[in-house]
């Protein structure tokens, strides 16, 4: 008999127990660890990132309180913080597709899809990479503006914060597959990203509340998921957590992140092609 027969008692069990079974949480917990250690290596776009919310919040402000203070029926900061929020969000997120460029010209992408991770666990990895910084600089802003007068909900901006994480998987996912659809065209991203992005965040009442617009900007607001999630991280800072301001808000956020996951696992599919 040959040193290759199986006696009565082995099987090839051993084989199949080499390939360990995935997990989401893992897959999305490897992509993300990747995907930060350029910014462990460079610090610095933390810091850069602030500027943003920063001079929106020293310019803009002021001025929103000296026009519009009376209009919001409250404390401006309460009201205009959680938008700076939901602002730094967005534009963190959206370029999540930028990122995947250099990896589709570099032929990283091709790499990490023959890889056994979920395809879902990359979309959402990605996403979470942007929102390690933003969570970040954002709790900054927080303690910036304490000195000024702002007294959020301690529990309210913390759910706050966990719910533009979700709208953030959403936004990341949604510009990664814009990234795939216009591979073969790399200045269309900007182009659509730009056009799509500042329509959406004036169109969701960050700025400047949308009660006193025509009836035209009310109707479109009202289909603007971004205008719900804005709205939601108000009441909640407020205190409001039970209001259905802050339930829409959730469903908002968690419809984006669902929309998202499954637009970009189709455009990756549909990469592979």
């Amino acid at each position: 008999m040959s040193a290759a027969t199986l006696t009565p008692g082995t099987t090839d069990r051993p084989m199949a127990r080499a390939l360990p079974r995935r997990s989401f949480l893992r897959d999305t917990r490897i992509v993300l660890v990747r995907e930060l250690r350029p910014v462990a290596r460079d610090p610095f776009s933390l810091l850069f990132g602030l500027v943003q919310p920063l001079v929106f919040l020293g310019l803009f402000g002021p001025l929103l309180a000296g026009s519009a203070g009376g209009a919001l029926g409250g404390d401006v900061w309460l009201w205009f913080v959680p938008a700076v929020l939901a602002m730094t969000t967005l534009f963190g997120t959206s370029v999540t597709g930028s990122n995947l460029q250099l990896d589709l010209s570099s032929g990283v992408h091709e790499r990490m899809l023959v890889t056994p991770l979920s395809r879902p666990a990359q979309l959402v990895g990605r996403a979470l990479k942007e929102m390690v910084p933003i969570i970040a600089q954002s709790a900054v802003v927080l303690l910036v503006m304490l000195p000024f007068g702002l007294r959020p909900d301690p529990l309210g901006a913390a759910l706050t914060l966990l719910q533009l994480a979700v709208l953030g998987i959403g936004v990341g996912s949604l510009s990664y597959a814009l990234a795939l659809a216009v591979r073969k065209q790399e200045w269309m991203f900007w182009v659509v990203q730009q056009t799509v992005l500042f329509p959406v965040m004036l169109l969701s009442g960050m700025l400047l509340p949308l009660e006193n617009g025509p009836a035209w900007m009310r109707a479109v607001s009202a289909v603007n998921p971004l205008r719900y999630v804005v709205d939601s991280g108000r009441a909640a800072f407020a205190g409001d957590l039970a209001s259905a301001t802050v339930a829409w808000g959730w469903v908002a956020a968690l419809a984006t992140a669902v929309l998202g996951l499954v637009v970009g696992v189709r455009g990756m599919v549909r990469s592979t092609d």
